[in-house]
């Protein structure tokens, strides 16, 4: 069985990591280039970098950021937010980015998905989808979470694993920051759906947190923020923890 991966995400705004709770009431939780020097001593297995607010203010994610978060890594870095274009990819990716991260550029013309796979490759393009329940539907949700999709998440999850892409990065919007836990459920539905790698987000509060979505989950990563940057879950415990519960995972060198 491959290992699970661990991944950190950097939100960030203007410079700045903030974080809030279910896309609102952002907060600064400090800065990218220490945090990923800090994440990267600490054995995490990837770095996401998300500029959380660039769609909305029609700006690009800062390359300048990039290039000084990148300077700090030995492992895998991707970036989204406000990637709109073939020219904002090769940006990120000429900055230090080792993968893209595509949300509502994608859900506005999904063949930037198959153009990003065979540019890059599909192992170097994530399509994001953010989403909220409605009723019995996963309901996709675009612009930074603003703007309801016809599309659910499985069906648009499929389609973008059939244009290319090489991961889903899945976020429930209903447990994003709470600490509540996992949307297993959504997780796992997407998970069987598609035969790529699904990285589970929204909810991450505790150890026991990330053996349910590694298990009943079927999660392939699972990615967190705050109790990676308060330090309320160390990034070596966590794999203790997950390794005696019989879930692979990388060791920390």
């Amino acid at each position: 069985m491959l290992s699970k991966r661990l991944i950190a995400c950097l939100d960030v705004r203007n410079g700045c990591v903030v974080k809030g709770v279910q896309f609102e009431g952002l907060r600064n939780a400090g800065d990218p280039a220490a945090l990923a020097r800090r994440y990267n001593q600490e054995g995490i297995d990837e770095l996401v970098i998300l500029d959380v607010t660039a769609t909305l203010e029609s700006r690009q994610a800062l390359a300048d950021t990039i290039r000084a978060v990148s300077k700090e890594l030995f492992i895998p870095l991707a970036v989204g937010g406000g990637i709109r274009s073939l020219d904002d990819a090769k940006r990120m990716m000429d900055a230090g980015a080792d993968k893209v991260s595509v949300n509502s550029a994608a859900l506005r013309d999904p063949s930037i998905v198959t153009t990003l796979a065979s540019l890059y490759g599909s192992q170097a393009v994530i399509v994001a989808i953010d989403v909220k329940r409605d009723g019995d539907v996963w309901r996709v949700h675009g612009r930074s979470g603003t703007q309801a999709e016809r599309r659910d998440a499985v069906g648009w999850a499929r389609d973008a694993a059939a244009r290319g892409a090489g991961e889903i990065l899945l976020t429930s919007m209903d447990r994003d920051g709470t600490k509540a836990g996992f949307d297993c459920e959504l997780t796992a539905a997407v998970s069987t759906a598609v035969s790529i790698p699904v990285i589970a987000s929204g909810g991450a509060g505790s150890a026991e947190h990330f053996v349910d979505v590694f298990t009943t989950g079927q999660a392939d990563a699972a990615l967190a923020a705050s109790i990676f940057h308060y330090g309320q879950v160390a990034v070596a415990d966590l794999k203790a923890h997950l390794a005696a519960r019989g879930i692979p995972v990388r060791p920390v060198c």
